[in-house]
């Protein structure tokens, strides 16, 4: 896989949980459904798609939770053990890409500013006094990647498919 040397550093509230991501990422989301509302204590949460061999712990120590979704598979939310802030997720993309994608929680980036969201999902549930760029992408529920993400995007999707034999 062709990694581009470029990173962006980010981490928890308290500081025992730093990470790297290298490149930049599939696509970024802002999510509005009713779980992501929930899980964010939010309007919306913001998601950086990442390969999960470019994302790196850099320090610290991590817990996963597994917590319900709304379709029933379950979202894997990866945690400070002190703080308890979640610094990524894993959800379910379609079986064996569930661990192969990892969801940045963008607000936990030091620069969280160069990664505003290329999409809006979910905006059928979206709350009524967020009003989004109208140049965004705007989708009622998810997407179909063809129609959403970008070519190398595309691409480095179906690389990763690949080496997983998928």
């Amino acid at each position: 896989m062709n990694i581009e040397t470029q990173t962006s550093g980010g981490g928890c509230t308290c500081g025992h949980v730093r990470y790297e991501v290298v490149g930049d990422p599939l696509i970024v989301h802002g999510c509005h459904c009713r779980g992501c509302q929930k899980n964010s204590g939010s309007a919306f949460a913001v998601n950086a798609l990442f390969e999960a061999d470019r994302v790196i712990l850099s320090s610290g120590d991590i817990e996963e939770i597994t917590v319900p979704t709304p379709g029933g598979t379950g979202q894997d939310i990866t945690r400070c053990v002190n703080c308890k802030v979640a610094v990524w997720s894993n959800y379910n993309m379609g079986g064996p890409l569930r661990k192969l994608i990892r969801f940045i929680r963008v607000g936990t980036l030091d620069e969280p500013d160069n990664m505003p969201p290329d999409v809006h999902i979910y905006t059928c549930s979206k709350q009524p006094w967020v009003v989004l760029p109208k140049n965004s992408g705007q989708f009622d529920e998810i997407y179909v990647f063809d129609e959403a993400w970008q070519p190398n995007s595309i691409e480095r999707l179906a690389t990763l498919k690949k080496a997983a034999g998928i």
